[in-house]
């Protein structure tokens, strides 16, 4: 796969997942967008992986971004 369908490809993940409102769900789609972008520079997938779980864990706490939400209460 060539590096431009990869990016496409990631494109296309970022934009499923950005509608994530858990912490959960944001970590999740920081590690696929964390390996996609890791594979597609061709890097070490599981530390990109690693790198973007924390990533999307912490943009709960980011001021200017939608709060996460626990037990279906926002925070």
């Amino acid at each position: 796969m060539s590096n431009i369908t990869k990016f496409l490809l990631l494109g296309a993940i970022v934009a499923t997942v950005s509608a994530c409102d858990t912490a959960t769900g944001r970590a999740g789609g920081g590690a696929l967008a964390g390996a996609a972008l890791a594979d597609a520079t061709d890097e070490n997938m599981v530390a990109g992986a690693a790198l973007g779980a924390l990533a999307g864990a912490a943009s709960c706490g980011v001021p200017g971004l939608p709060p996460c939400r626990s037990g279906g209460r926002y925070y």
